[in-house]
């Protein structure tokens, strides 16, 4: 039984093998996930919905095809702040928070304050964003770029071995 996270939720093994089906899954119904983890429908969802409250599930989405939705521009863009003031950090944050086509955004520790992930239909429309709504937002000093080639995993989960829990 492993101990996760600051609440100090208590996971056994069938709490991982819920988590691993849900993240491969998370349109299954719950009694085929009770099946697949050896439980009865009832006690399977009292533990997804604990396991929900405990916010390791955090929500269910669909991940979709950006390409065949005609996003074939990925960039990651490193973004440099004149201040690292938590206020102009947050400033950032917010601003970007506006920008739809901005799909993920980290702060970071060292030379760079952030990275973005970025989606566009194509490089007019990025290089639009970038000109009018990236680098000119608050507080930036510069920003460098990286078209994406191709990629080659895209996992979009966590790795979870059920057999070493």
């Amino acid at each position: 039984m492993a101990i996760i996270g600051s609440s100090r939720t208590r996971l056994d093994e069938i709490d991982w093998q819920i988590l691993a089906a849900l993240q491969q899954d998370g349109r299954m119904t719950n009694i085929d996930l009770a099946r697949k983890v050896g439980l009865t429908a009832p006690p399977c969802l009292r533990r997804v919905k604990a396991l929900e409250e405990a916010g390791l599930i955090r929500d269910y989405v669909a991940r979709l095809n950006g390409a065949a939705l005609g996003y074939t521009i990925t960039v990651f863009a490193l973004v440099s702040l004149k201040s690292q003031a938590e206020q102009d950090l947050r400033a950032f944050e917010d601003h970007v928070q506006h920008i739809p086509e901005v799909v993920e955004c980290h702060m970071l520790n060292g030379e760079i304050d952030f990275i973005l992930k970025i989606v566009a239909h194509d490089l007019q429309e990025f290089q639009s964003l970038l000109t009018s709504r990236l680098t000119t937002a608050p507080g930036v000093a510069h920003v460098k770029t990286s078209l994406t080639i191709r990629t080659s995993k895209d996992v979009g989960g966590f790795p979870i071995d059920i057999n070493e829990k």
